[in-house]
């Protein structure tokens, strides 16, 4: 598969988005060549590092892909003219959550990353969208993205390519694997939470609730 050409490599600063919450999700791109450290884009922000960024979480993929489903439902909605609408640091069109892994690992430029764990909404992409319908849609859809942690720092612009270069478990895909734990259909498939709970390169957090929801 691919590689894919990166379209925008985009960033944004924690501001305030109601009363004294704080959010980065309005992200701009980047002119030129964006540095890739463990924590993800240089200049880039998170405002609730509970839930965003961190060294399991320091790149947030959105595929542009979705722009025209979302569009679909909302065709006038001036956030969704160009990418970024989703707090995302990558764009790339090509790619979406049942194409790609849990542990898969991408050169990224000059850069190598692994995928983490998909990324659950909150009510903060319906807060600053003005469409707080849009969090259950994208639980109900899966078009939830995906998270990457660094494995090699490096460099990346657009127009860079972004290349697999590992598939390791191939049966774990971002939107099965989103679709068990924070979609509910864990019900259909009890036993995945045993084998999620224990898959690596998940990260803690979401091994975490698959095992909770096991009982464990």
């Amino acid at each position: 598969m691919g590689p894919f050409t990166v379209e925008a490599v985009l960033a944004g600063r924690a501001v305030p988005i109601r009363g004294d919450e704080k959010s980065a999700i309005g992200k701009a791109p980047l002119l030129g060549t964006a540095e890739i450290g463990p924590l993800g884009l240089a200049g880039d922000e998170q405002a609730d590092l509970r839930v965003h960024g961190g060294p399991e979480m320091a790149l947030h993929h959105y595929p542009r892909d979705h722009y025209a489903y979302w569009q679909s439902l909302k065709p006038d909605h001036p956030k969704l003219s160009r990418a970024g609408a989703f707090g995302e640091n990558i764009s790339v069109t090509g790619l979406v959550e049942g194409d790609v892994c849990i542990g898969d690992r991408f050169t990224l430029g000059s850069a190598i990353v692994e995928i983490s764990q998909g990324r659950q909404p909150c009510w903060k992409q319906g807060h600053v969208m003005n469409w707080p319908e849009i969090v259950a849609q994208i639980v109900e859809t899966s078009r939830c993205g995906w998270y990457y942690r660094v494995i090699e720092n490096g460099t990346v612009s657009a127009g860079d390519m972004l290349r697999r270069i590992d598939h390791p478990f191939p049966e774990w895909t971002v939107e099965r694997v989103f679709s068990l734990i924070i979609g509910g259909y864990g019900k259909r498939e009890p036993d995945a939470f045993a084998a999620l709970a224990d898959l690596k390169p998940l990260t803690r957090m979401w091994r975490s609730k698959a095992a909770a929801l096991l009982g464990r």
